[in-house]
């Protein structure tokens, strides 16, 4: 359960939950769809004078605490009895830039994220079929996925799901150390030295990598959900 008293000032509590989790004030107010100051401003200058309802309601989910250590009424204490939520909790997933992870040796994990987005964890774990943890958001730069994923695009890489369950799908890749996300499409037949694979853009304009042995690729993980902007 949170530290402290319930009646420790709403500002209070959200800064230290957010230094002792290893949180950043832009981060979760893009969470909450604000702009990369609100948190910030709440906690340092009072602006807002008290948190939203649904802001509120959101950070206590993300946090696994009860509203009540946000300003929220003293009852709603009662529906977080332990750090654990069955129902309803948020998953926090760490965005990398994949333009900023292709350099030599670089893979998603191995530098600062630049944001991180939440997620139901039931959704998650739907997704996945398990676990929640190795995953990584990564923003797709380039067009050889298109009109699959889309230069910009966010997608949400499972990190936990590669070499050893590789399946026909969308992966990130590290070919002579860059990241790609390419289509695997796995050869029925096969061929003498067993699985064969090819490596394909959606975007026909690029063209396919065939008869790959699997082990002459480092799967970096699998892309379970996309993401995008909307013009």
């Amino acid at each position: 359960m949170i530290k402290g008293s319930m009646s420790e000032d709403p500002r209070v509590a959200l800064e230290r939950l957010i230094r002792e989790r290893g949180e950043d004030y832009a981060s979760l107010s893009r969470m909450l769809g604000r702009n990369p100051a609100y948190i910030q401003q709440f906690i340092k200058r009072g602006v807002p004078r008290k948190l939203d309802e649904e802001d509120r309601r959101a950070l206590a989910r993300y946090f696994r605490v009860p509203e009540a250590a946000f300003g929220g009424r003293q009852e709603d204490a009662e529906a977080v009895a332990s750090p654990w939520m069955p129902a309803g909790a948020l998953v926090a997933v760490a965005q990398y830039d994949i333009g900023a992870s292709a350099g030599p040796g670089a893979l998603p994990g191995e530098e600062r994220a630049t944001a991180r987005f939440a997620f139901d964890e039931r959704w998650l774990r739907e997704m996945t079929g398990g676990g929640t943890r190795g995953l990584s958001m990564i923003r797709v730069a380039g067009d050889s996925m298109t009109p699959t994923l889309a230069d910009g695009d966010d997608i949400l890489v499972d990190t936990g799901d590669a070499a050893g369950r590789l399946r026909e799908g969308i992966y990130v890749l590290r070919v002579k150390d860059e990241l790609l996300v390419k289509r695997v499409a796995i050869n029925p037949v096969g061929g003498p030295g067993g699985q064969r694979i090819s490596i394909r853009s959606d975007n026909p304009a690029y063209p396919v990598f065939p008869d790959c042995a699997p082990e002459e690729i480092a799967l970096v993980g699998r892309v379970i959900w996309a993401g995008r902007r909307l013009a």
